[in-house]
């Protein structure tokens, strides 16, 4: 598990391209037959992939979270990304196809990943949060999560937003998640941009076509910065900072926080025209 630490707004501002990249951006998410995780400081959150072949990944405990299991102290939310594949939780079988999500609920002991087809894997983006209460293990599908469209061709941001784990939605005790799809044609996400100083956010891109890309953009309103993300990355965003994109091509994100609101629609909300 590799670590990224806080950075303030007054140090970013200074960063060059590769300190940007090295501080907020993880690149190789996606390994078959491994499991891969990035702990971010902003409010403890874990972000993962998990890509089974032949064999089941069991989720194994990391010595750095001092605790008995991985998920003693901690909740998890999943969404698959590949091909169909099986999640079980302490005996429970749970079959997802793409885009279905399944909420872990603390004090789940034995999980593991595994693909329907090595050939056509499943491919699991993962975040976990720290927990002070107990939520029952739950599958969303897709279909299931209270699809949204919004924005339009003529701002070339019209996209389907699916909300799976948020207040009205799979209950938690601090995780957030769900994911957005832009039409073809479209390829601004979240503009007008916005901040939320009670929860970090975590950005992970897919369904990005070979030779497109996506400039995820960060950084305060006044002072933006962009990294350029592939297909299976994703972006740390802090508290302070936006989180929006413009991609050479339509895409799909995920988008997931950690922090002490649940509520879909906090946010303060940035101008355009203030966008520097």
């Amino acid at each position: 598990m590799q670590q990224r630490y806080h950075n303030s707004s007054k140090e970013v501002k200074g960063m060059n391209t590769a300190e940007l990249r090295e501080h907020f951006l993880i690149e190789e998410m996606m390994k078959p037959g491994k499991l891969c995780f990035t702990y971010s400081h902003y409010d403890r959150v874990i972000i993962g992939g998990a890509m089974p072949d032949v064999d089941a990944l069991p989720l194994k405990n990391v010595a750095m979270l001092k605790a008995e299991y991985f998920l003693e102290r901690r909740e998890m939310g999943v969404i698959n990304v590949g091909g169909a594949g099986t999640i079980t939780v302490d005996g429970t079988q749970y079959e997802l196809g793409k885009k279905d999500c399944l909420y872990i609920g603390r004090g789940s002991k034995d999980v593991s990943f595994a693909s329907a087809n090595a050939d056509e894997p499943a491919i699991f983006y993962i975040l976990s949060t720290p927990a002070h209460a107990a939520y029952p293990t739950r599958l969303m599908m897709a279909v299931d999560a209270s699809p949204m469209t919004i924005g339009s061709a003529e701002t070339s941001n019209h996209r389907t937003v699916y909300k799976y784990i948020f207040a009205d939605g799979i209950k938690s005790c601090q995780l957030v998640m769900g994911l957005t799809i832009l039409n073809t044609g479209s390829v601004w996400n979240t503009m007008p941009a916005h901040t939320h100083d009670r929860r970090m956010e975590a950005y992970f891109y897919f369904d990005v076509a070979n030779g497109q890309t996506v400039f995820h953009f960060m950084g305060q309103p006044q002072e933006t910065r962009h990294i350029t993300v592939h297909n299976h990355q994703a972006v740390i965003s802090p508290p302070w900072s936006i989180h929006s994109g413009c991609g050479t091509s339509n895409y799909s994100f995920i988008w997931g926080m950690g922090g002490e609101n649940q509520d879909y629609s906090d946010m303060d909300v940035v101008n355009i025209g203030e966008l520097k």
